[in-house]
This record gives structure tokens, C-alpha cells and sequence, in this order.
């Protein structure tokens, strides 16, 4: 179904709307500060460029990192009766220096939010990368770019996994404004783990 820009800016205005709202009610934030953590926001909610994935993403600080901290946090999470499955990817001893947390968080009207909670090691390489990307993005986009993303987020077949910063970069960088051209961008530009890359 195609919409017009002035619908997907609603749509990503609600979607931001309810992103905060769930942190706020959540406690996790919270629960993570409480443990000495630094938390920020990241990925398409700090840059207010959320669109059809219910997705919320926090990267967490500490020092020292520890299986042992991260595991009494995430026990305290879990314990709130919206959260139902929560997977972990220990990373600790990769160049990545974190461990994964994806949480499920039920809404009292049945959509499923995924919570993405990236514990890293202060200090370590990824160290505040992904918020000066995101902060990039907020600087280098203007609206027609804006736009252009929020129109390509809702074209992407739900069945087709795209990172955001492949969105953001094609745009930016790549001129693209149609979904047939960030196919082609996309094959031009293939990606293989991180992407390293800010506006």
C-alpha cells in the first residue's frame, strides 16, 4: 500500500511517541543506571526516523563489563510481566567488546516491541560510534531526505531484512530515492558485519 509523506511522518511520530513511552514505563533505563551504566539511545528512534519495525535500541556503558552485572540487570527486566522472551549473545570477547540483549515487550494491545539493549565495554572501539552516526544522520539529512528514508522503510517488503544504515547511507551518500534504486545501491554496496560509516 503506498502513503503519502505526510503519513509516514505521523507514523514515525507515533512510533517515536510509543518508543519513549515504553522506555518510560519499562524501568530499564532506570535499572541499568542504577547499576553504574551510562545508557543512550541509538538507531532510528534517536534519529526520530522510525517507521514499520517495532524496534527500540539502547546501547548501555560500564566499566568493568561483566557477565556477572549484566546478567543481575537483565534479571531485574525480566521480571516486569511485559516482558516476555529475552535472548543474549555473549561478545565479549570479540572486537565488539559487549553482550546482545533482544527483549520482547507485549503492549496492552497486542503488538510485540523488540528492546535491544547492547552492554559495552567503556572505552572499548564502539565506544559512543553508533550515537555520533546517529547524530550524523540528523545533521546531513534534510527533510526531502528525511522523507526519502521514511518512504523507503515503508516500501521494503516486511519479509526483506535491511539495516538502517544502509537506508541512511544510500540516501545521504548514494542519491537514491526510489526502492528499485536502493535495490541496486544495496547490490553495488554489499555489507558483511558492522558498517562503519558517519555523514
Amino acid at each position: 500500500m503506498e502513503m503519502n509523506d505526510d503519513f509516514l511522518e505521523r507514523l514515525s511520530h507515533e512510533r517515536c511517541r510509543q518508543a519513549h513511552g515504553i522506555l518510560r514505563r519499562s524501568g530499564i533505563v532506570e535499572a541499568w543506571r542504577q547499576a553504574g551504566a551510562e545508557v543512550n539511545v541509538v538507531g532510528s528512534l534517536r534519529m526520530g526516523l522510525m517507521m514499520k519495525h517495532r524496534d527500540i535500541d539502547l546501547h548501555i556503558y560500564s566499566e568493568p563489563l561483566t557477565i556477572e552485572g549484566s546478567f543481575a540487570v537483565m534479571a531485574r527486566v525480566a521480571a516486569c510481566p511485559a516482558i516476555g522472551r529475552i535472548e543474549c549473545r555473549n561478545l565479549t570477547a570479540t572486537d565488539e567488546r559487549c553482550i546482545e540483549w533482544h527483549a520482547a515487550w507485549a503492549e496492552p494491545d497486542g503488538e510485540t516491541w523488540t528492546i535491544d539493549m547492547i552492554h559495552i565495554e567503556r572505552g572499548s572501539r564502539y565506544d559512543g560510534y553508533f550515537e555520533r552516526m546517529a547524530d550524523g544522520v540528523v545533521r546531513a539529512a534534510d527533510d526531502e531526505m528525511r522523507r526519502a528514508i521514511l518512504r523507503l522503510k515503508w516500501e521494503t517488503p516486511d519479509t526483506e531484512h535491511i539495516m538502517g544504515v544502509e537506508y541512511y547511507r544510500a540516501v545521504i551518500e548514494g542519491g537514491v530515492r526510489t526502492y528499485d534504486g536502493l535495490t541496486a545501491w544495496r547490490a553495488a554496496n554489499p555489507v558483511c558485519g558492522v558498517v562503519e560509516w558517519i555523514p
